[in-house]
């Protein structure tokens, strides 16, 4: 029996910030950010943030990843089946989960020929979403170069930014899916998810992505054989500012209001093994109208320990 494989529940919530970027464009709407133009809340995909996971585990720690981007020698692009070549169809569920760590984390679907592998991911994430109203602008600006011959100017440029936004997201890993579907996740690759999503955020370093800071990682494990989960931490927090919310532009300006997070987890500590933490030092806090420190009021209640990246 493997002694590391994952065997508890885990919750997560995640925020971070982006400043005068475009975290998560449509290109079905001329790339702008996503917006909730019902609400005015800036709307992150959970594909965005498993890209960011996926790119690090690749390029930082030399994963092998499934979902990517390969190219062959004359450029094209590689289809699902070259990609799967070198694996053997008699036991292609195996070696899929043993080579692919974003397949053990979050599952796949997979026709080759006549072997079919459905697999659902234990670590699943919802859409993200800023704690406050966002201001979607529009940039325009020129280029060096002209766009054709015969033409002595640049071309006109133009593109969607939000000045600022703080973009929060919640996950689980569900143990139970991992081992009904023997995906022998292990917290090996559960760590490296989490590094991945601290560091890959930071490290994202394209024109629209740059800009991009880690504010605070959470993360509830619960005792093993427990059933249950608190749910949606991101609703258990909110924020507050002297400033319209359209009108922050960095982390000083406002404040988190903790109070539901805490009560939840000093109600439900007695299901919580411990929690993992990690936060910037410029993330203001409050609990019952006062500032409060984050990592030490959680500390008071359940066993509490620091990410290590």
């Amino acid at each position: 029996m493997n002694n590391n494989l994952v065997n508890q529940r885990i919750e997560i919530l995640f925020l971070y910030d982006i400043s005068y970027n475009n975290p998560n464009g449509d290109p079905l709407d001329e790339n702008k950010p996503r917006i909730d133009y019902n609400s005015g809340y800036n709307i992150v995909t959970d594909v965005r943030l498993k890209r960011t996971i996926r790119d690090y585990l690749l390029n930082y720690r030399n994963k092998d990843i499934f979902v990517k981007e390969e190219r062959k020698a004359d450029g094209s692009l590689k289809s699902k089946d070259e990609q799967l070549k070198d694996l053997s169809s008699l036991s292609l569920k195996d070696e899929l989960i043993k080579k692919f760590i974003d397949i053990r984390l979050f599952g796949c679907t997979i026709a080759v020929e006549k072997n079919t592998v459905a697999l659902t991911g234990p670590v699943q994430f919802k859409f993200g979403k800023s704690l406050h109203k966002v201001d979607l602008q529009y940039i325009k600006g020129t280029t060096v170069l002209p766009s054709g011959e015969g033409r002595s100017q640049g071309t006109m440029t133009s593109k969607y930014i939000l000045p600022y936004s703080l973009i929060s997201f919640y996950g689980l890993v569900n143990e139970k899916a991992a081992e009904y579907q023997n995906l022998n996740l292990t917290y090996d690759d559960i760590n490296l998810l989490f590094e991945a999503m601290w560091n890959g955020t930071n490290f994202l370093s394209t024109t629209s992505k740059i800009g991009h800071n880690s504010v605070l990682l959470l993360s509830i494990f619960y005792k093993p054989n427990t059933m249950f989960q608190i749910n949606n931490l991101e609703n258990l927090i909110s924020m507050e500012s002297e400033k319209k919310d359209e009108e922050i532009r960095k982390i000083d300006e406002y404040k988190i209001i903790i109070d539901n997070l805490i009560d939840k987890i000093d109600q439900h500590k007695d299901k919580i093994e411990k929690v993992k933490i990690k936060c910037v030092p410029e993330l203001n806090t409050t609990y019952k109208g006062s500032n409060t420190n984050l990592i030490e009021k959680i500390k008071s209640l359940v066993t509490t320990e620091s990410f290590e990246f």
